[in-house]
């Protein structure tokens, strides 16, 4: 089968096709015919070797840690999944950037029915992510302000639309080629990033602060002051430390594999309250363009790949 692999750390062009052979399934694993798998920013951090401190990765390396696909064979004790369900998933060994990839069967639900099979690859890991943030870190409840710091994103589109699901009244940060789509999602006002600071465009202190992106070197305090006291700053890029004596809550996390929250928002992208926003659909081949493309910036929302 073809996959697309790396067999060192560095630049883009460490990715390559290779020919490899297809897995069979472990006990408690199935097989998946992909049917594609899509990219996150942080492939670009585990491919230069930023993240092996964390997650050392054994090489060569499939990449792809997001899965959707077809279940085409079983392993033993199996009895949750059958040959022939439509599965999504979030792979953390990866190998999802292939014709084929193993998982086990308990990290997996039942895709969505109301999109593509191939645009359900865009939900696990963006979607886990957001999910997290809304509903167990920051709690966010009806009535609150909330401002989603890197709304143009993967995750940031699912944030913006959980955020608003929850009731609150959604600010959202995005360059002028995402604004569009950001109040499409539910953003109830969108602020340029690129124009002014955030605290000159504000109109009055939030409740809530979801950060998606990486603060670029800017002070962290000057996020922070943006909320009112007693407020909640959730970041899932940067490590953020309250200002001492302050009340506002800073909470920093990664997301976990979690199949009762996917399996949630898979309830609700069939129940047409989330919607999947794909930005690009691309052969699986074009996986180390899409990585030059990311570090260029010219990447916007969630990328799936086609094997």
């Amino acid at each position: 089968m073809r996959a697309m692999r790396m067999n060192r750390y560095g630049a883009a062009s460490v990715i390559r096709e290779e020919a490899v052979p297809r897995p069979a399934p472990d006990r408690g694993d199935v097989l998946i015919q992909v049917a594609a798998t899509s990219f996150n920013p942080s492939d670009v951090g585990l491919r230069r070797g930023l993240l092996r401190a964390v997650l050392p990765l054994e090489l060569p390396y499939t990449l792809g840690g997001d899965v959707a696909g077809t279940i085409v064979e079983v392993g033993d004790d199996v009895h949750t999944l059958a040959v022939g369900d439509r599965v999504i998933g979030r792979v953390d060994t990866g190998g999802a950037a292939a014709e084929f990839v193993t998982a086990a069967a308990d990290t997996l639900v039942v895709a969505p029915t109301a999109v593509p099979l191939t645009h359900a690859a865009a939900i696990p890991i963006a979607g886990l992510t957001a999910w997290q943030a809304v509903y167990e870190h920051a709690c966010i409840t009806s009535g609150q302000r909330v401002l989603v710091n890197g709304a143009g994103g993967g995750v940031g589109g699912f944030a913006v639309q959980l955020a608003k699901h929850a009731g609150a009244h959604v600010i959202a940060t995005a360059s002028t080629r995402s604004a569009d789509v950001v109040r499409q999602l539910g953003a109830d006002e969108t602020i340029d990033y690129t124009a002014a600071p955030l605290g000159d465009a504000l109109d009055g202190p939030v409740d809530v602060i979801l950060n998606l992106v990486d603060l670029a070197g800017r002070p962290a305090a000057a996020l922070m002051s943006l909320v009112r006291p007693g407020g909640v700053v959730v970041s899932a890029t940067v490590a953020l430390t309250a200002p001492a004596g302050s009340s506002v809550t800073a909470v920093s996390f990664v997301a976990r594999n979690d199949t009762g929250h996917l399996a949630s928002l898979v309830k609700l992208v069939d129940a047409g309250a989330v919607r999947v926003d794909i930005a690009a659909s691309r052969p699986l081949a074009d996986l180390a363009s899409v990585h030059l493309d990311a570090e260029s910036g010219r990447v916007r929302g969630k990328t799936i790949l086609i094997p």
